[in-house]
Parts: structure tokens; sequence; C-alpha cells
């Protein structure tokens, strides 16, 4: 079983690092009027799928008098998602905020990453299907967690955070020795269909829901719990695009705003733009009662954001220590209000 999920990571780890390893040759700086967008998988990536969809971009740039060519492509982890961003690939990425906060404390003061919204506030679960494991402090050398990056990611992130709050913050790296970087849509596959030694996964929405529909499959950490109501996923950006392109930026601004009141207020028509976009093989009614849960909001103003901040500069995975979230935000013409 231990090879054979090995072999599972390796394959999917290879694929994502040749594909990392293709975007990281240098790139032409993009001019106004084009924008590279990078986003992963998941129910929290649904504004972006309403962007698209809906060709909101394109509709903003139109008002401002340019016509904006929009490319779009899927990554899996924060790894592959700054790569991407810091070799001139992309020009929009869309990653958790441990990923954010890496990049942002790896350019300060030189390309200057920052954020420039929420895709809103969801609670991420750590699923399992060992019944042993009831909570964190049960993982054993027996079990391995999937989760997009490995001491990367957002999940990732909120596992240690949870260690930290568990043993302390000396101990905040306890279970990254059971993690494995796997793909949400695989590792949900892997989890569900058994026969492997990964038997967790750190997930979202809609594959952690699709995990717990299975009755050998129970949450073991809520990160609502965690850190209260939170906006995990964020999209940034360098300082540099939107300095140098700020009629394309404002577009993108402007299209993320209207898609996000679009998503809040019609969620029957998210539900068929999710699918529609994504190719998705849900269930449209589940899909629905998932995004109708009240605990969501799509939104782009960043919720709860800095205490995974300060935690990240407790423990030494970054160098500068932000005063508060918008230090790693960009405040533009209307700031945002979050925290």
């Amino acid at each position: 079983m231990r090879n054979s999920i090995s072999r599972l990571a390796a394959s999917i780890g290879l694929g994502v690092s040749l594909l990392a390893g293709s975007l990281v040759a240098p790139a032409t700086a993009q001019a106004e009027g084009e924008i590279r967008i990078a986003e992963q998988f998941g129910i929290v990536y649904l504004l972006l799928n309403v962007v698209r969809d809906q060709h909101l971009i394109e509709k903003h740039g139109k008002a401002q008098g340019i016509d904006i060519k929009v490319d779009w492509t899927q990554l899996s982890g924060g790894a592959a998602i700054n790569d991407a961003l810091l070799s001139g690939s992309v020009d929009i990425a869309g990653a958790g905020v441990g990923p954010l906060l890496t990049i942002w404390d790896r350019t300060y003061g030189r390309q200057n990453v920052k954020a420039v919204a929420s895709l809103g506030n969801f609670p991420y679960y750590l699923v399992s299907s060992n019944p042993n494991v009831k909570t964190i402090a049960d993982f054993t050398e027996k079990d391995r967690i999937a989760l997009p990056a490995v001491g990367v990611s957002v999940q990732s992130r909120f596992l240690q955070y949870a260690a930290a709050q568990q043993w302390g913050d000396k101990d905040y790296a306890r279970l990254d020795k059971y993690t494995l970087a796997v793909p949400h849509p695989d590792a949900t596959a892997a989890l569900l269909a058994g026969g492997t030694e990964l038997n967790a996964h750190f997930s979202n929405p809609p594959f952690q829901d699709q995990a717990l529909a299975n009755k050998n499959v129970h949450v073991v950490l809520d990160t609502y719990d965690l850190l209260g109501p939170n906006s995990p996923t964020v999209l940034f950006a360098t300082e540099k695009f939107r300095n140098d392109n700020p009629k394309t930026y404002q577009a993108f601004v402007d299209a993320l705003a209207e898609a996000a009141d679009f998503a809040q207020h019609d969620k029957g028509a998210a539900a068929d733009t999710y699918i529609r976009v994504t190719k998705a093989k849900i269930d449209r009614e589940a899909l629905l009662k998932i995004i109708d849960n009240p605990q969501y909001e799509f939104s782009v103003t960043p919720k709860n954001t800095y205490k995974l901040a300060d935690f990240m500069y407790r423990i030494g995975a970054i160098k500068h220590k932000p005063e508060s979230w918008k230090d790693y935000f960009f405040q533009d013409a209307k700031p945002l209000q979050g925290s």
C-alpha cells in the first residue's frame, strides 16, 4: 500500500513539477489589455468561474475603452502557483493565504506581491476514513494526509497552526511527516477508493463534501473552529502588473466584485456556472446544497486572515512581520474593509 500511494503522489508531483518547470521559463511582460490568470480546484474559485463564464473582465475593459485578452490556466498547489507568478507566466494567482504570505515575504521590497481580493469565506475540513482518528492527536505513522502542497498550501499551514495549538509553537511541524502533496480531485478519489495508506485529506468544497457523503469518512478538524470564519483563498499579483496595467487591473477588480454579488445572491445560477465551467461531475442539487450553506460567503472582502500571518511570523515561516492585513493586500481606489 505504501508503494502504491507513493507512486500516486510521485506521478502527480512529477506532473505538477513539469508544468511548473514549463512556467518558469522567461516570459514577456504583458501589455495593457492582456491578463493571465492561474486558478486551482474547487468551489472556492467560483468567482473566477463566473468571471470567465460571463466575460466580465472583457465587459469592464470595454467600459474603460480597452479590449482585454484573458488567458486561463489551472495548477495545483501554492508552490506551482507562486512559481508561475514570479516567472512572469501569469499575472493573477489564486491560492491560499499561506502561499500569499510566503510570496509576499519573499518579494518584500522587490516585486512586492500582494493580494488583490478574497474569494470568499469557507470552512475547510480535515477528513479521515480512519475511525481511530478523532482529533489531530490521533494521527500515527500508519496515516497519510493529502493536501495540495506540503508546508506551503493553506491547508498545510492550517494543520501546523492546529499542531501549535495542541503541542506548542515548537512542535508546529509535528504532523508534516504524515502529509502528501496530492491535488484535491485525486486525493478525494483515493480516499474513497481505499486500498492505500492515504486515509485523510485536508480539503475544500466540494471535495470535502463528496468525501463526507461516504459514511466511513468523518471530520477531524474544521477551520472555522480553529480560526473562526475566515477567507482561506485569495488572488494576488505583483506591484508591477498593477502599476503598469491600471485599466486591465481595475477591470479585473470590478469583474470580481460583480461576480461576488452574482454568486452570493443567485446560488442556483452560481451552481450552474460551476458545473458548466469546470465540467465537474457533481449532482446539481448536491452542489446547490453545498453552496447554500449559511457559513459560505462569496465576497472579495478578506476576513480573519491575520491570525495565520502572525502565526507564520512567530514560527519563522516569514521574516517580515505584517502589522495588519493591509500590509499584504493592495489598497485600491475602493479600499477593502477586511481583517
